[in-house]
Parts: structure tokens; C-alpha cells; sequence
């Protein structure tokens, strides 16, 4: 049975008034759900608590939910416009979606490209990490957001094309270009550190 699939009987059951069936979601995305609001709050503690405001909310619109959507998407958003409010509430100006430190560490572990054994590998790995972050500030935010939403969020393509608004295609040519352009990036990087030496 697929991921969605389980989801949706969750949330069947929260319908008919299970609440421990949405506990059970609650555990299932907390984590992604705080990774998520942290990047737009900046701080571990705000963002546990604006992601335990988008499950309230989550949870009261749940009886509203058709699956149209994955789950997932539909709480994402969810988190998203709750960070944002948050932050207009709080007299901030929400950011864009940025890739900052943690998302690039994140995405090295999920490559398989660091290694914390020895203090040259920390070395390798926080210049690595400098280096993923500057070619990502060089994205558009198309590309930026898509790659994002990929690489740190784990969407597929279509609860991306959901998120952003667009058509599969473009989703898959934007993930394409902006991966594309980051090894771009880091090969050139690569390439002037070894001239300089």
C-alpha cells in the first residue's frame, strides 16, 4: 500500500472522529513539518510551535479534505501559511524559501557526501556545505523552490506541481536545470581551488 494510500485511510478515520488516527499523522510529519516553519521562523522553538499551530489548524479543516491532494501537499501548504502569518503577526517579513545551512547538510546526508569521522572530514564537509549554498543563491526562485521542495522536503514531482502551481513538466525541467547548475557550480568551484593551490 503507498504512502498516500495510508494517509488517506488516516485521515478517513480522523473524519469519523478517531482521534488517535490523526496522532498518527501528527508523528508521521512533526518532523518535516518543523523543518519546514523553522525555515521560514528561524528558531527551533518558534518553529515548534507555529507547527504545532498548523496541525490545530490542520486538524479543524481536516472534515473539508477530499484528497484532491496528497496529504502531504495539503498540509504543507497549510504550514507554509501559517509560518507566513506568524511572521506578519510578529511585524517580520516572511522570507523567501531559502536553502540555508541545515537544508544543505541535510541534502549532503542524503547523498551519502559527508563524513563527520575525522576533523579534514568536518573541514570537507562545511566547505562543501559553503559551496552548495553559494551555487543556490545563484538559482531563480522557480528553480530554487523546486529543488527544494525535492531535494530537502522529499515531494515527488506531482505534490511539487501541486505546491508551486504547475504544470509536471516544468517541475521536472526546473529540478532538471537547477541540479544541473549546482554541479555546474561546484565543478567550476572545484576546478579554480585546484589552479590556486
Amino acid at each position: 500500500m503507498k504512502q498516500q494510500d495510508v494517509d488517506q485511510l488516516l485521515v478517513t478515520q480522523v473524519q469519523k472522529g478517531d482521534k488517535r488516527a490523526f496522532d498518527l499523522l501528527v508523528l508521521k510529519y512533526q518532523s518535516r513539518i518543523i523543518a519546514l516553519t523553522n525555515r521560514f521562523v528561524k528558531d527551533r522553538m518558534e518553529a515548534e510551535d507555529v507547527a504545532q499551530d498548523a496541525f490545530v489548524r490542520a486538524y479543524r479543516a481536516l472534515v473539508n479534505f477530499r484528497g484532491e491532494s496528497s496529504f502531504y501537499t495539503w498540509l504543507y501548504r497549510i504550514a507554509v501559511n501559517t509560518a507566513k502569518n506568524y511572521l506578519v503577526a510578529k511585524g517580520r517579513r516572511p522570507p523567501m524559501l531559502d536553502f540555508d545551512a541545515e537544508e544543505a547538510e541535510q541534502l549532503f546526508q542524503q547523498q551519502g557526501l559527508t563524513e563527520h569521522a575525522t576533523p579534514e572530514g568536518e573541514l570537507v564537509r562545511v566547505q562543501v556545505q559553503q559551496q552548495l549554498n553559494r551555487a543556490m543563491e545563484g538559482l531563480s526562485d522557480g528553480l530554487k523552490q523546486a529543488i527544494i521542495l525535492r531535494e530537502v522536503d522529499g515531494l515527488c514531482y506531482e505534490e511539487i506541481a501541486e505546491v508551486m502551481g504547475t504544470p509536471i513538466g516544468t517541475v521536472r525541467s526546473r529540478i532538471y536545470r537547477a541540479r544541473e547548475t549546482i554541479a555546474r557550480q561546484l565543478e567550476e568551484e572545484s576546478d579554480y581551488a585546484k589552479t590556486a593551490l
